[in-house]
């Protein structure tokens, strides 16, 4: 198995690392934005290359001679960097077997607090989710062009060591912001890496969720964080009265419970970190 990663960041690196732990011998290779970022994971033993989405890569034989291609690369107005840019040298890879496109699951948009699975319209409530509905179906056709299977997985909100409400509570940046009825869907980075490694493994194709088991309300996970580091909790503050980016109140405008039994019946295994208090836990620990 040799795998070609766009965009070897947080989810990417954990994906490769899980990939190592099944089988040593796989290959790895994959892109950064700077030649800093690709010269520390070289001396992880990956193979890697600068593309910052404007201009094509110099990837060579580390794409051509792929057999699995994950892409975690966000798209732009333009529509997908990597189809824009190596659409040609994607179409030549003559070993290809196996596409991933990393989605978000903001592309279903808002539900009101209710429950959403892969057979849920999208309707995005966002220009940057809007963007991930056309990459995702940029990407269907080319697979389908192609004659490989792709497997969109659209991750709820990331977390993991380095990455979490800790680092926040440290920095004093931590809010307890309280809008009734919202919750969110959270998915750790070591889910990611397993279960992506194992559809890569399988050669999985279709639309699944990536979420926990468990959506809560927001500020519920900072007051259990701050409960774990034995500090007190930020004050609460209304939803209405947070001073808060547009960015940061979008996501607000998009309340649902994301269903992961798709993903968990596909490949037969339950999450390693099934709510944040778990995942926290082990971050923690």
């Amino acid at each position: 198995m040799r795998v070609f990663f766009f965009g070897m960041g947080y989810s990417s690196q954990a994906t490769a690392e899980a990939l190592r732990r099944a089988d040593p011998a796989v290959e790895i290779a994959g892109t950064v934005r700077d030649r800093n970022k690709a010269k520390a994971l070289a001396e992880k033993g990956y193979d890697i290359g600068v593309f910052d989405g404007e201009r094509p890569g110099a990837l060579g034989e580390a794409l051509s001679g792929a057999s699995h291609v994950v892409i975690s690369t966000p798209p732009g107005a333009q529509g997908d960097p990597v189809l824009r840019q190596h659409w040609q040298d994607l179409t030549r890879a003559r070993e290809l077997e196996w596409l991933c496109y990393f989605s978000t699951v903001g592309v279903y948009g808002d539900f009101g607090g209710g429950w959403v699975d892969e057979s849920a319209p999208r309707h995005p409530v966002n220009e940057r989710s809007r963007q991930r509905v056309v990459a995702e179906d940029e990407w269907q056709s080319f697979a389908t062009e192609r004659g490989v299977p792709l497997a969109t997985l659209r991750l709820a909100g990331i977390y993991g060591p380095g990455r979490s409400t800790f680092e926040r509570l440290r920095e004093g940046t931590a809010r307890r912001i309280v809008k009734p009825g919202q919750v969110f869907n959270r998915i750790h980075v070591a889910d990611i890496g397993r279960i992506t490694a194992l559809a890569a493994q399988r050669r999985l194709a279709g639309a699944f969720n990536l979420a926990d088991d468990e959506p809560a309300p927001p500020q519920d996970l900072v007051a259990h964080a701050a409960g774990l580091m034995g500090v007190e909790a930020p004050p609460e503050v209304a939803f209405e009265d947070a001073e808060l980016s547009e960015m940061a109140r979008s996501f607000y405008a998009d309340n649902k419970r994301v269903s992961n039994a798709a993903i968990k019946a596909a490949l037969g295994i339950e999450l390693l970190y099934p709510t944040y208090r778990e995942g926290l836990s082990a971050i923690a620990n």
